[in-house]
């Protein structure tokens, strides 16, 4: 109770001023506001935007965790100290200091995420004075899952700021913004320093304190390594479990598959996009496995061993699967409408993958692909609305006539 008067007392005093924004977004993430509406009609629900970005993390974090394993296990890997992981429960990969090691290279990337986008955040509602939006929670806890690990943490800080001023605010903030907040972040490092975000390369090991040993090696990505026609040594359960390289969060697609169910149980994400994506990815496939089964495409073609992979093989290497699951169904940014939904989704997935094969310089194409589809999903939700109503004014002329 002591507490509770104390900051009640310090909400009264703030009350009014330009500090008020910035204490009562402090005050509500420990407490409820205890204010109640009493004029108009208002509707009571059990979900908020606090709820919602609390579930978004919830499904995050054992992507998260999962991710500061491997790794460590990647590093120890690559350098040759630990054998293969032999099943998802295997000791090599559950071992401390594999956690140790991940948590060196990604828990900066969380703290400096969080720090300037929410700087900025606050930044902003004291000087437009509006409460502090909760939207950045999971921008925040996305932004480190998607960048390559080994990232410098100035060009991250330079992103994200760009990502949270540019990105969202300039639109009006949370619930405004025509593009998803933590992939123009990514956006924005692909095109100011596409060195760092080619998508064939990851580092997978920093070197012990010893002379002359370098500080990383980089080491090919499953796309990078089918992008230069090579043969890929990781089996189908590697890339399913996720003892494989790549970016934090992209790498276990079991994970991904259990946070997709469990969005979709708590109404969180929409089933629709993720189900019409998967099946956009897996038509653009099939199209490139034809091509090559028909020998159209030669095998010396550079585009060869992506288009030669099969079908169903694309859902798990790259970011497809955390793409789809956790920035296509952004209800923000996504398509509104039923119907729209399923032309959103499956327009994400055919263009992810046509543009994972087709461009020679990023072997991945989910980023590009969701940030065209935000651009275009108002367009997709007015010409379905466009079209029920011409149905029902059609039906309505038939009555009457």
């Amino acid at each position: 109770m002591g507490l509770k008067s104390n900051l009640h007392n310090l909400k009264e005093k703030y009350k009014g001023t330009k500090m008020a924004p910035a204490f009562n977004a402090i005050h509500t993430f420990l407490y409820l506001p205890n204010e109640t509406t009493h004029n108009g009609t208002h509707i009571k629900a059990a979900d908020d935007l606090k709820r919602t970005m609390n579930i978004v993390i919830m499904a995050l974090v054992p992507c998260l965790i999962f991710g500061m394993f491997n790794a460590g296990y990647q590093h120890y890997l690559a350098s040759g100290e630990i054998e293969a992981a032999n099943g998802f429960f295997s000791s090599s990969f559950w071992a401390w200091d594999n956690l140790v090691v991940g948590l060196w290279k990604v828990l900066p990337l969380v703290l400096v995420s969080y720090g300037v986008g929410l700087l900025i955040e606050f930044i902003f509602a004291v000087i437009k004075g509006h409460e502090v939006e909760e939207g950045y929670l999971v921008t925040g806890m996305l932004v480190p899952l998607i960048v390559p690990i080994d990232i410098p943490l100035w060009m991250l800080a330079v992103a994200v700021a760009f990502g949270v001023v540019i990105g969202k605010e300039v639109f009006g903030g949370t619930g405004m913004n025509i593009l998803n907040p933590a992939l123009t972040i990514r956006a924005f490092l692909f095109f100011a320093y596409p060195t760092w975000m080619s998508g064939d390369k990851v580092w997978v090991e920093g070197a012990k304190e010893l002379a002359g040993t370098p500080d990383a090696i980089s080491g090919e990505t499953i796309l990078g390594t089918l992008a230069q026609n090579h043969e890929v040594t990781h089996s189908v359960a590697d890339m399913f479990l996720g003892f494989i390289p790549g970016s934090v969060g992209e790498t276990s697609t079991l994970l991904i598959v259990l946070a997709a169910l469990f969005l979709v149980f708590s109404k969180i994400g929409s089933w629709r996009i993720m189900l019409s994506s998967a099946l956009g990815a897996l038509a653009m496939g099939l199209i490139f496995n034809g091509l090559v089964n028909a020998e159209v495409i030669a095998g010396g073609s550079k585009f060869y061993g992506l288009m030669s992979t099969p079908f169903w093989q694309h859902l798990l290497i790259g970011g497809f699967a955390f793409g789809t699951v956790f920035m296509a169904t952004d209800p923000v940014t996504a398509s509104q409408t039923n119907k729209g939904k399923w032309i959103y989704g499956f327009l994400i997935g055919f263009l992810s993958i046509l543009i994972r094969v087709f461009n020679p310089a990023y072997p991945e194409g989910v980023m590009l692909a969701i940030l065209l589809m935000n651009v275009f999903a108002p367009t997709i939700d007015h010409y379905v609305v466009q079209g029920n109503v011409k149905r029902r004014m059609k039906r309505l002329k038939t009555k009457v006539a």
